[in-house]
């Protein structure tokens, strides 16, 4: 049998989330249906463990005509202060550093679920791009993502109630790494019953279905800074008060 060398030249170090593009499988499962949901049920997730901290009582999934998702909350808000040692924004680390976030120690999370620490950076890494929104402080701030990399800064873009927090995540999942991009509504609709169902005080809500195909040439529902941060506030305080309802 002839040998071939195996020498440390052959060793590949993989930065940031570079591994995630590389391999998504290693991460979400595949690449096709099953991979693609994954998706939403990582960004939920961060909502579910919200509320098992006691911070949050809601969460909405929406969809977009062009295969986009957005996902709200009513928590705390993922923070924006600088981390020190990272000289980044606390939103910035956790939009694009794996194993980063409040699951690891301290005292931000007793339990929690999906990915700890994973799930969101991997969301990023594996969309076209992504949005988020926080509403922290009577402030709503916002940062944007191509492909998991930053292009934008974290930007204060409105104003709000003190009592209206949370985080609004929109994202497309990237063409390039999925097989197909359509989601199942009939699956979302299971996945948040099941959801409100486990989760004691949870309300969990789907909206604006998704009516035409990607090959239809319907044009990119990115947030815009203006319209996102009145939406999402306006929507926020309004589900706050709303009847507890199921999905539909």
């Amino acid at each position: 049998m002839t040998e071939t060398a195996y020498t440390g030249k052959d060793i590949t170090v993989l930065e940031g989330l570079e591994p995630v593009r590389l391999r998504p499988g290693m991460y979400i499962g595949s690449t096709g249906s099953r991979g693609l949901h994954h998706l939403v049920y990582e960004v939920v997730d961060n909502a579910v463990d919200e509320a098992l901290a006691g911070r949050n009582d809601f969460v909405e999934v929406r969809l977009h005509p062009d295969h986009s998702v957005t996902v709200v909350d009513h928590g705390a808000g993922i923070p924006v202060d600088v981390i020190e040692d990272q000289d980044l924004s606390a939103l910035t680390v956790v939009l694009t550093k794996l194993h980063a976030g409040g699951k690891f120690g301290g005292d931000g999370y007793k339990v929690s679920g999906g990915l700890h620490g994973v799930g969101v950076s991997v969301v990023n890494a594996l969309s076209e791009w992504l949005v988020a929104e926080v509403r922290r402080d009577g402030k709503v701030y916002r940062q944007e993502f191509a492909r998991g990399n930053p292009v934008t800064g974290v930007d204060v873009t409105g104003t709000t109630d003190e009592s209206d927090t949370g985080t609004t995540i929109s994202f497309l999942p990237d063409a390039a790494v999925f097989e197909e991009l359509d989601f199942s509504r009939d699956t979302l609709r299971q996945r948040l019953r099941e959801t409100a169902f486990l989760t004691r005080g949870l309300r969990t809500t789907r909206a604006a279905a998704r009516s035409r195909s990607r090959s239809s040439g319907t044009r990119s529902t990115r947030p815009t800074p203006s319209s996102r941060s009145r939406t999402t506030s306006t929507r926020s305080r309004a589900a706050r008060t709303a009847p507890a309802s199921t999905p539909r």
